[in-house]
């Protein structure tokens, strides 16, 4: 007895010291993953973001996957989630300290489903499944950018923005491509790091042996990717060049926080000065950044419910009118809400709604209006206040600002025939929307965009990494005109051409190619075909996992080998034999 007693003790020592050793191992491979992650980005480590780790950041992630338990794994996604997006993006508790729980706790929302999903198809597929594991992430990728509250930011791909050749491929598959070429490799890396770690198997024998035919069929896809984009920007580099468009960009660098009139009149004298001595340059046109001009310039023209914003109005229309070049810039459009009724109802408050706008001036005249089609989640935009009424309270509470929603994909046309469209803010980190403007006549993509509320140049380099892909998708010239960073130009292949220093006040005149007669790419013709592709996918491997792993646990309980129902313990059965 008492040796039996011994035994016991001996077997439960094992067993704990096997659990304290599996928490720490996912304990560091958890934090190995956030900090690769966060760093491969711009954010905390680097302005720039060290690109190479973003074909190691999500090794430790799918390694992770493989050493948790069922009981853990949808916990780890969680927190996986959760600790990095708050590290990648820390600056959004500049914008507003409810913006850093909101956005991280929605992706991890994402994270601890798919973390399941991969496990699933993990125990489903022991030899292959790292494979089906890379497939599968790119689909919960696409999931990202799906729905209300769609937020593209920290989607793998976009951390190779330079590496040019590279990311060619997205003419074809979007960024989706990208993250594919990256996502394949960090699972199978995950796989050789668990089988180590846990399996004790010698990394380069055990590579060698067992999956030679995948390490080739990769290692020619790389190549081939890389060549064809080498290929590729030659041949965009000789495409033959209608117009050098020369652009005037004004970056005013003000706080977005300040407002008021006096604030308001500032501003625009600032953007007057930096325009005036832009023209001196003589440039074709002249771009302001989004709401630049805050003082709603229909509204006031035509309701007047403020006499001092219509001077600041009439101001700016006078100086408009002079200017020998067109002029567009960011506007709150307000409009009557109800046609009906006078603009200032008898309680005193406004009949008005408000659009995020860009307006185009030229010859003297309003020429046209853009408003904002995709509106920023929670922020610009909530449409549930009857579902949750407490939360839509909570938002305007907060001094949260909602917009109307913009329904035309506007394409503008100067008097000397060029053709632009202005995704407004983080319309331009959504890939169907430029495609939009493409497919409605765009030559150019002008970005009006205002990040200077986020106070770090990491974020602004986040946004402008993912808005170079646009030029790629859709092999456009692409202009960025903003209140304090990332300013410039990027060609059709995603080469920065001219940039401003964030956060300075100052003008940029440069140029941009409006090419002669460019064909639609594959990607603007069909978008997001990859990403949609992977995403139904993930769900075809997911079921088909369960059904897999269903029919090996009848065919074990059959056996003997298991409890014959899954609510029975393994220590139970144990215990009776």
């Amino acid at each position: 007895m008492k040796r039996k007693l011994l035994k016991h003790t001996s077997g439960e020592k094992k067993t704990l010291y096997a659990s304290l050793g599996t928490i720490g191992t996912e304990v560091v491979l958890l934090t190995a993953g956030v900090l690769l992650f966060a760093a491969a980005f711009p954010g905390v480590f680097s302005d720039d973001g060290i690109a190479f780790l973003g074909f190691f950041a999500l090794v430790p992630m799918f390694a992770l996957i493989k050493t948790a338990s069922w009981k853990t794994v949808t916990f780890l996604g969680f927190l996986y989630g959760f600790l990095s997006y708050t590290l990648f993006n820390y600056w959004l508790a500049t914008f507003h300290p409810l913006a850093i729980y909101i956005a991280p706790i929605i992706c991890s929302g994402l994270t601890l489903i798919m973390f399941t999903a991969l496990k699933f198809i993990d125990k489903a597929f022991p030899n292959y499944g790292f494979i089906l594991q890379g497939l599968a992430f790119v689909g919960y990728e696409y999931t990202k950018t799906m729905g209300f509250a769609a937020y593209t930011y920290g989607i793998i791909g976009y951390t190779q923005n330079r590496f040019l050749p590279f990311i060619q491929i997205s003419e074809f598959t979007g960024v989706w491509g990208v993250s594919l070429m990256i996502a394949l490799p960090s699972a199978y890396m995950g796989k050789l790091l668990f089988d180590w770690i846990v399996g004790g198997k010698p990394l380069l024998k055990y590579t060698l042996k067992k999956h030679i035919p995948s390490l080739a069929a990769y290692s020619i896809l790389f190549a081939a990717v890389l060549i064809f984009g080498f290929i590729r920007m030659q041949q965009v580099d000789n495409w033959e060049v209608r117009k050098d468009w020369k652009v005037a960009l004004i970056q005013h660098n003000a706080d977005t926080w300040l407002g008021g009139f006096n604030q308001y009149q500032r501003n625009f004298r600032s953007m007057k000065r930096l325009s005036e001595e832009a023209l001196e340059e003589d440039p074709d046109i002249v771009f302001w950044s989004e709401t630049a001009f805050v003082p709603g310039i229909y509204w006031h023209t035509n309701y007047r419910t403020d006499l001092q914003m219509y001077g600041l109005v009439k101001e700016f229309s006078e100086f408009a009118k002079d200017l020998d070049v067109p002029l567009v810039t960011g506007n709150d459009d307000g409009r009557l809400e109800d046609p009906r009724l006078p603009p200032v109802l008898p309680n005193g408050q406004y009949n008005r709604i408000d659009y995020n706008a860009v307006i185009h001036y030229e010859d003297g005249e309003l020429q046209d209006t853009y408003r904002k089609i995709h509106l920023v989640p929670f922020t610009e935009n909530f449409p549930f206040e009857e579902e949750f009424p407490r939360f839509y309270q909570l938002l305007v509470d907060n001094d949260f600002h909602f917009w109307e929603r913009g329904t035309e994909p506007t394409v503008f046309e100067t008097g000397d025939g060029v053709k632009f469209s202005t995704p407004i803010c983080f319309e331009d980190v959504f890939g169907y929307i430029s495609r939009m403007f493409i497919n409605n006549g765009a030559e150019v993509i002008v970005n009006m965009t205002n990040d200077s509320w986020s106070r770090a140049v990491s974020a602004e380099m986040q946004h402008y990494n993912i808005s170079i892909f646009r030029s790629v998708e859709n092999r456009r010239g692409m202009v960025r005109s903003t209140n304090s960073g990332i300013t410039g130009t990027v060609d059709a292949v995603g080469r920065p051409i001219d940039t401003l220093d964030p956060f300075i006040e100052a003008y940029l005149v440069t140029t941009v190619p409006v090419y002669e007669n460019p064909p639609k790419t594959f990607y603007t013709k069909y978008g997001d075909w990859l990403g949609a592709g992977m995403f139904y996918f993930q769900i075809i491997a997911v079921a088909i996992g369960i059904i897999i792993l269903f029919i090996r646990w009848r065919a074990q309980a059959a056996e003997g080998r298991i409890p014959s129902t899954p609510g029975k313990s393994r220590k139970k059965n144990e215990k009776n034999k």
